[in-house]
């Protein structure tokens, strides 16, 4: 078993190519051949992108939410959560406080919320670009494709919206009034309006097996994303999985690995779920394949509304000292933090063109 694992991740490093079976072979690996792989997704990371480390600010400006999702702590039916929603002005001052913090990304993210207009974001992009002049990524969940269109022409340069598991049955279990056809069907448009496309899984989720994990990779790697964010799935009190086991920190590693194998050019984030239930998470997906962290620099009088899952790590930290705090972490693996708005290196890309 280990020579079959060293053979495929030999293989995959030079040809960032994988079949079902060889990422579940993979996934299955333990032991030797695990530092193995991590230690040849880290190398396929330097190659390709470099030891610099890609900071988001992560603006959470509202915690409304049309769906009901079973993972999501956000969910319509949890009816006691306090709600709150962040206008235009307010979202501009987060932002323009994080410029002097050295953020040339932010990432304006929300519930599905149709409080907010599409002309609302096209305006609030609009000023971030001209105002700031910062990298936007969007994260605001399913939209008519006019407005995907309205915030592209309003200068958004990224659109992240997770597929979260690409299992057609598991994902209608999960997404009970969502469908998994118009997932894929809501991010291929987003690819065709020329966005810089995130997307990525939840691992651990009750029902997943192997195969549905393969398939996660498998459709990241045929959406060809620039980004594909990944991390353990972890329970909610107030949700129907409350009782459910969470994903475990070796597994979400395996798939961060794995990923950056077979996308050698796409961005990949050491999540903060991953952070929050192992207090080196953050440190071992970048040494694992991993050159993306997304500091929340929402005001801490909301962090705790924004709870999709619980216990996140953070809560209290202002914007300046989880700053701070992240660049210690990159500067003790010897890495740095990147100077650059972090635009994918491919072609099409590099430049921050629209």
């Amino acid at each position: 078993m280990q020579k079959k694992c060293e053979r495929i991740i030999e293989q995959a490093s030079a040809e960032h190519k994988l079949d079902r079976d060889e990422i579940e072979t993979l996934l299955s690996c333990e032991g030797s051949e695990l530092d193995f792989l991590f230690a040849a997704a880290d190398q396929v990371r330097r190659s390709f992108m470099g030891d610099a480390v890609h900071l988001r600010g992560l603006i959470e400006f509202s915690n409304y939410c049309e769906r009901n999702c079973a993972y999501c702590g956000l969910r319509e039916s949890h009816k006691t959560l306090p709600r709150y929603r962040l206008d235009a002005a307010e979202i501009l001052a987060i932002a323009g406080a994080a410029v002097p913090l050295g953020y040339k990304t932010v990432v304006l993210q929300s519930g599905e919320d149709s409080y907010y207009s599409a002309e609302i974001i096209a305006e609030v992009t609009s000023r971030l670009k001209e105002e700031l002049s910062l990298a936007v990524t969007l994260s605001l969940g399913e939209r008519a494709e006019e407005d995907y269109r309205l915030w592209r022409d309003a200068g958004a340069d990224r659109y992240l919206l997770k597929h979260e598991t690409a299992d057609a049955e598991l994902y209608g279990a999960l997404h009970p009034d969502m469908t998994w056809d118009n997932r894929k069907k809501s991010l291929y448009t987003l690819r065709e309006l020329g966005y810089q496309i995130g997307s990525g899984c939840m691992v651990g989720l009750p029902g997943q097996t192997l195969t549905s994990l393969a398939a996660d990779l498998l459709f990241l790697k045929e959406l060809d994303v620039e980004m594909a964010g990944i991390g353990p799935f972890i329970p909610n009190a107030n949700t129907p999985l409350a009782k459910a086991q969470r994903g475990t920190v070796e597994m979400t590693l395996k798939m961060i690995a794995i990923a950056r194998l077979l996308m050698p050019q796409a961005h990949l984030p050491a999540t903060t779920a991953l952070g929050s239930i192992d207090s080196k998470g953050r440190q071992k997906a970048l040494v694992a394949g991993a050159n993306v962290v997304m500091p929340n620099i929402t005001p801490n009088k909301y962090r705790r509304l924004y709870e999709i899952y619980p216990n996140k790590i953070c809560l209290d930290d202002n914007p300046a000292h989880c700053r701070n705090c992240i660049g210690g972490i990159i500067s003790s693996l010897g890495r740095t933090v990147a100077e650059d708005a972090g635009h994918s290196p491919k072609e099409q890309f590099a430049l921050g063109l629209r």
